[in-house]
């Protein structure tokens, strides 16, 4: 979230609205291209989603939420004492449209081929988040360490048969390790977790993302890109094109613009007459600084639905969903919940100080993200809708972005991810 340099709020060339992990991502990639960029946003780079989410490069996380049996499942984690699952009751009324839509599409074949359109997008994550990073200060963020999915006991690991099957359909493959072979791994673990599923491969970490992506957007600006602190609100257009962003700071001419605003982007292309049926997820992180213990490795811990990762100062514990819109602030539940569920997973847990976060993570009807030009606006590109995975996806996804805009053929089809998929 470093980035200094703000010019005055005129653009040529190619906007990129949003300067989370996939606006900066594209605004690199298109730079690389030697266009001129533009990057806005109302907030610094990396101060949304992409500040405050587990900080995985999780290559293996293809599974998308709605799978076979997520009505059950829902239940039965809204009725769990410590709930993976929050809802604000009166905000039903308002995302029922959607969530009829999601829960329409838990089947088994859905399900599988979500899992293998995801999987394009983060397979190889962590060469690409290197290849991006590379010769900026932000590449000393990156991580490689193994990925563990801590169980309590085998049998609740075969109970998630379905979802590990979307794994090795994707060519993941993973050790087991049970018993006291749990503590050798990870020696602070509590009792109860003595099953593990180990992935060696692909995976890592950004230590700190919110600043990771902040020095990606400084690397922008060194290199020349534009960086405009303002909140698009509005579109301007001639003859039915739309040629300028109308901003709290004035107007930004464009002749390509590039929507990647996260959870918020919907409100945008229902400006430009397209409608994407999207949802913000509202995620939630506990840090514990200079705890006296941690993990090892990052651990996502099953029956909480939510990832405890080693930053660099701290403990991170962040997941859950919530869903209550984007304009009411933080619940106190989540916050209760991760804190009881890192003192689960490491009984010994103390530390100095405790924060925590809020952030929105935007979940399309399909579980499957926007990428691509517009059919209505063929001067507009979409680039949102990763849910739990736009820090893992966002390199990749910034490459098909600028792919698309320099009319290079991209080397996988990007039907499934077309915005007029819910026409």
């Amino acid at each position: 979230m470093s980035a200094t340099r703000q010019d005055e709020p005129t653009s040529d060339g190619v906007l990129v609205i949003g300067a989370g992990m996939v606006g900066v991502s594209a605004a690199l990639a298109l730079q690389q291209e030697g266009l001129a960029v533009a990057l806005v946003d109302r907030g610094a780079p990396g101060e949304g989603a992409s500040f405050g989410n587990a900080g995985l490069l999780a290559a293996s996380s293809n599974v998308p939420v709605n799978t076979p049996g997520l009505i059950r499942r829902a239940m039965k984690m809204l009725a769990d004492p410590l709930p993976a699952l929050h809802l604000r009751w009166s905000y039903l009324p308002r995302m029922a449209p959607w969530l009829l839509a999601y829960l329409r599409r838990c089947d088994a074949a859905t399900a599988t081929m979500t899992a293998a359109h995801i999987d394009l997008l983060i397979h190889d994550c962590l060469d690409r988040h290197r290849a991006l990073a590379k010769g900026t200060k932000a590449a000393q963020r990156i991580r490689s360490m193994p990925y563990l999915f801590a169980y309590p006991g085998h049998a609740a690991y075969e109970a998630d048969g379905f979802t590990w099957s979307l794994r090795r359909a994707a060519g993941w493959q993973w050790t087991m390790v049970t018993g006291a072979a749990v503590r050798d791994l990870e020696p602070e673990l509590a009792p109860r977790y003595d099953c593990l599923a180990v992935f060696e491969n692909q995976h890592g970490f950004i230590s700190e993302p919110g600043a990771y992506v902040g020095e990606l957007a400084d690397a922008f600006v060194e290199r020349g890109g534009r960086l405009i602190r303002a909140s698009v609100q509005d579109f301007d257009f001639v003859a039915g094109r739309p040629v300028a962003a109308i901003t709290d700071q004035g107007r930004l001419p464009f002749q390509t613009a590039v929507i990647a605003a996260g959870a918020w982007s919907a409100r945008l292309t229902a400006k430009l007459g397209i409608k994407i049926p999207l949802e913000a997820e509202r995620g939630y992180h506990v840090e514990f600084k200079d705890p006296s213990v941690r993990p090892r490795h990052s651990i996502q811990i099953s029956d909480g639905k939510c990832v405890a990762t080693p930053m660099d100062h701290a403990l991170r514990i962040a997941g859950l969903v919530e869903f209550g819109g984007l304009e009411a602030g933080p619940s106190t539940r989540p916050g209760e919940v991760l804190r009881a569920r890192a003192k689960a997973l490491l009984p010994a847990l103390e530390f100095t100080e405790q924060s925590e976060w809020l952030g929105h993570r935007p979940a399309t009807s399909d579980s499957l993200p926007v990428i691509g030009p517009t059919k209505k606006h063929d001067n507009i590109h979409l680039a949102f809708g990763h849910a739990h995975v736009g820090l893992t996806g966002g390199p990749r996804t910034g490459q098909l972005i600028a792919d698309g805009i320099v009319g290079r053929r991209p080397n996988i089809d990007l039907t499934a991810y077309r915005p007029e998929r819910f026409s």
